[in-house]
């Protein structure tokens, strides 16, 4: 069996107040290497407030996250921006390019960030990237100039720059037509299934949910069943 990448115990998250709002109750949960998980739930019960407290975009009220086997309550803030940058990828509905800069550059700019590779390595990293994903006669182009769906993967090009261990995912294919959506939803089936990378995805999609290998569901920030294993699912 493949080893947790990511485990929580307890995980809550309320908002203060004079009406105090949990957005994510007490759910413990494990992710394992390799893993393509869907979070799905009725709008508004906590699905993403739980992906930005996974992917340490937002911080827990109470409880704990462990990724990697670190114990993540206690890190600054500039530890948890470095775990990020180095070692996820983070790919949203609206997929947030720079407009004003080209695909290539978009894709290069957390591995310049990063700082680990040479000017000429980062771009050929970048470069292999958006061409891996179909998009080599994009590389010079500006996210105006393309589909949507191509930035899409632009995108998730720009998530996999670093080599993370995980790409969490809200909603990718929401603002997407059917071609495009399936395109994503491939590519990003692909990189569990077919290069042993983990991916969280939240989606509203019962067929894409269907196609990964476990659904976790989200009910008034709760986890409102056992994680169930998508194949069990009906079709």
């Amino acid at each position: 069996m493949s080893e947790v990448l990511l485990r929580t115990e307890g995980l809550t998250r309320t908002l203060p107040g004079d009406v105090p709002v949990t957005l994510v109750q007490d759910v413990s949960l494990e992710v394992r290497q390799g893993e393509a998980v869907a979070i799905t739930g009725p709008s508004g019960s906590g699905k993403s407030s739980l992906l930005y407290l996974l992917g340490l975009l937002d911080q827990p009220t109470s409880g704990s996250l462990w990724l990697e086997g670190t114990e993540t309550s206690q890190l600054s803030e500039d530890q948890l921006a470095n775990i990020r940058l180095a070692r996820l990828g983070f790919v949203f509905q609206a997929n947030f390019l720079l407009p004003e800069f080209s695909a290539l550059e978009n894709v290069l700019l957390p591995i310049q960030r990063l700082g680990r590779a040479a000017p000429a390595e980062a771009e050929q990293r970048a470069r292999k990237l958006l061409t891996d994903l179909g998009l080599e006669g994009q590389i010079e182009k500006k996210p105006h100039q393309m589909s949507g769906g191509q930035s899409q993967r632009v995108a998730i090009a720009r998530a996999l720059a670093n080599e993370p261990s995980i790409i969490f995912a809200d909603e990718p294919t929401g603002n997407l037509d059917t071609v495009s959506s399936a395109i994503v939803q491939k590519i990003l089936l692909d990189l569990a299934r077919n290069k042993g990378r983990t991916v969280l995805v939240v989606t509203h999609d019962p067929a894409f949910a269907a196609k990964c290998d476990r659904i976790i569901t989200i009910v008034d920030g709760k986890v409102g069943k056992p994680a169930t294993t998508a194949l069990s699912q009906p079709a």
